[in-house]
């Protein structure tokens, strides 16, 4: 359950208790205490969410703490769960600002739209959220569907990139049954990219197939910590076949200006392979949101 905020930010008169209050914004301080002495605290409060995703929550900690570092109270509420629960936070103000992916969101709000390049899908975000939202600048690191092969094969035959694809024989695909049928799929990568690619499905098993040898090509989430793990190389997409998903901060319109510094010095130092170290952290070293946060913060500069 979300806790109630007064978006007049708790605006307190002096005359209803005979003394001056000044609003702390230190995160472990009481926030009715006069006796700060901190001139750079901010009196804001901001709430930050997250959706019910350890990736997800590992960013929404970085912004926590960010804002923190910064002089803001923050409160954290996390784990909240999917869109039909965080949304109507954001918009009502119970909630400030949480990470979200920007082709997903976008989807979300325009069912029709035809953009896939990451320019192109965050411009057109910006106008298709509700009243009220906002997002802040978008981060190089994403979370969407992306094309694989190991070091070895991408060393072999010169790859760094889906148009590298064309010129090598005997491709095969692997990924879930219905990739086959995607307009990202087979008959995408031929078209856009002039690749001719068989197909397996491989469910589950696809980076397991990939690293055996039975496929040569994988569709795996961009953030998969796998893609560390197994030395696996993503191949960019120039032409836009994926629909772009970059983490970007959607926030309440009203405090956007009070945050933006803040919050667009993390998204500029977050990208997709520091993202996918994040998440190693979390699956395989077994870090807390917490340590991972603070560790981040402190190797770029931001803590």
């Amino acid at each position: 359950m979300f806790t109630a905020k007064n978006k007049g930010r708790l605006a307190l008169g002096a005359a209803a208790v005979g003394v001056a209050i000044a609003l702390s914004g230190c995160a472990t301080g009481d926030p009715l205490d006069s006796g700060s002495s901190d001139e750079n605290a901010n009196s804001e409060t901001i709430v930050v969410g997250s959706q019910a995703y350890y990736s997800n929550e590992i960013i929404a900690e970085i912004y926590s703490q960010a804002l923190e570092n910064a002089g803001f109270d923050v409160e954290r509420q996390f784990q909240i769960g999917q869109r039909d629960a965080y949304l109507p936070a954001l918009e009502s103000g119970e909630v400030d600002i949480i990470p979200e992916y920007t082709g997903n969101l976008l989807q979300f709000y325009s069912e029709d739209t035809t953009a896939t390049a990451s320019e192109d899908v965050y411009a057109e975000l910006a106008g298709a959220l509700p009243e009220g939202l906002t997002v802040l600048d978008q981060a190089t690191a994403t979370d969407q569907d992306s094309y694989n092969v190991t070091a070895d094969f991408a060393a072999a035959n010169s790859l760094t990139s889906l148009a590298d694809l064309a010129g090598v024989a005997d491709l095969q695909l692997g990924g879930n049954a219905e990739l086959e049928e995607r307009p990202y799929g087979p008959a995408g990568l031929e078209d856009v990219y002039g690749a001719t690619v068989g197909f397996t499905a491989t469910g589950d098993t696809t980076v397991d197939a990939l690293v055996a040898g039975t496929i040569n090509i994988a569709n795996v989430y961009s953030a998969d910590p796998r893609i560390q793990t197994e030395n696996l190389v993503s191949l960019t997409d120039p032409e836009g076949l994926f629909l772009a998903s970059n983490v970007v901060p959607l926030v309440n319109a009203d405090i956007a200006d009070s945050i933006a510094d803040v919050i667009n010095a993390v998204s500029a130092k977050l990208t997709p392979e520091g993202l996918v170290a994040l998440n190693v952290e979390s699956t395989v070293d077994k870090m807390s949101s917490d340590d991972i946060a603070t560790a981040w913060l402190s190797d770029n500069g931001l803590s």
